[in-house]
């Protein structure tokens, strides 16, 4: 089994700290058969790492390349593909494909993108998210000059021009509000999801308006709990508005038209319905778009140009 042939089906690994997905995609762009297993880099041996790979090598023995992309190629992964400089185009990014081997199988590493903000100097580094955005702009699903959003865990806010990502943001909202609300001082006062409702909007409006730091209004959200002004069943979604309000303040300081224009949001439809509404709240307009099929797109873009090149 070598897995390194130029033509058929190619195999796409989206290979984060927590989890592991990988694709069979034809050479029409569409998948053919999944993976998806809670067995993420941080919790494995390079002796694992190597066995599941090898496993999809049995499942899937008539495909002609496999790439990786996520964890799998940071300094906790595999090997340590690096960050390719933005601004970075498709074809830049296909350029510096990281090639190693894990096992007995040739494995192409996407690397990750950095930048350097214009208005703040301040580096940021995304990985992973490259391949799932590279490939919703080579399908023409986001366009191709403005900002696009994805919010999760790390949100990310992206500043594309021409099909290059140009710069972004990263905000912690989604992994703070998680560990806030499952330890700790405030996990004692929230009592079940955050939806949108007067509660998220109150957060939100804090959040956004208030100018004073998140240490401070975190724990004030806790205060309006104790003293009866929040329901305990609303201080989840007083909370997660707090920290969008937060995030979005922080985009607008850094590109104050951002939201003057449709923003594509990208990501899980539950978390994204919330930043729709928090968008809508303060005079904008977004677009949610399932990102489910996006990862797929981009690694058979990456293979396109790998092949071609």
């Amino acid at each position: 089994m070598t897995w390194d042939k130029d033509g058929g089906d190619i195999v796409g690994i989206n290979w984060g700290s927590s989890n592991f997905r990988a694709f069979l995609i034809g050479a029409d762009g569409a998948v053919r058969d999944s993976v998806e297993q809670p067995r993420g880099i941080a919790g494995l041996e390079r002796a694992q790492m190597q066995a599941m790979v090898a496993e999809l090598a049995a499942r899937w023995p008539h495909a002609a390349r496999a790439y990786a992309s996520g964890m799998i190629g940071s300094n906790i992964g595999w090997s340590d593909a690096g960050y390719v400089d933005c601004p970075t185009t498709l074809a830049q990014l296909a350029a510096h494909l990281h090639a190693v081997r894990l096992g007995d199988v040739p494995v192409a590493i996407v690397p990750g993108l950095a930048c350097r903000r214009a208005v703040d100097d301040a580096p940021d580094i995304m990985r992973g998210e490259e391949t799932e955005l590279l490939g919703l702009i080579a399908s023409g699903r986001v366009p191709a000059s403005g900002l696009v959003a994805l919010p999760g865990t790390h949100s990310k806010w992206v500043r594309l021009r021409e099909g290059a990502v140009v710069e972004f943001m990263t905000a912690m909202s989604g992994e703070i509000f998680d560990r806030l609300t499952a330890a700790g001082l405030l996990a004692s006062v929230v009592d079940g999801p955050a939806v949108e409702g007067s509660a998220f909007h109150a957060g939100l409006k804090a959040g956004h308006d208030s100018g004073l730091g998140l240490g401070t209004l975190l724990f004030g959200a806790r205060a309006r709990v104790i003293r009866q002004d929040l329901p305990r069943q609303d201080g989840a979604s007083y909370l997660r508005g707090l920290l969008i309000g937060a995030e979005l303040a922080d985009v607008r300081r850094l590109w104050p038209e951002a939201l003057e224009g449709n923003v594509p949001l990208v990501g899980a439809a539950p978390v994204c319905a919330l930043y729709g509404a928090a968008v809508a709240a303060l005079g904008g307009h977004a677009a949610q778009i399932h990102s489910h099929d996006a990862v797929t797109r981009g690694f058979a873009a990456l293979h396109a140009h790998a092949v071609a090149a």
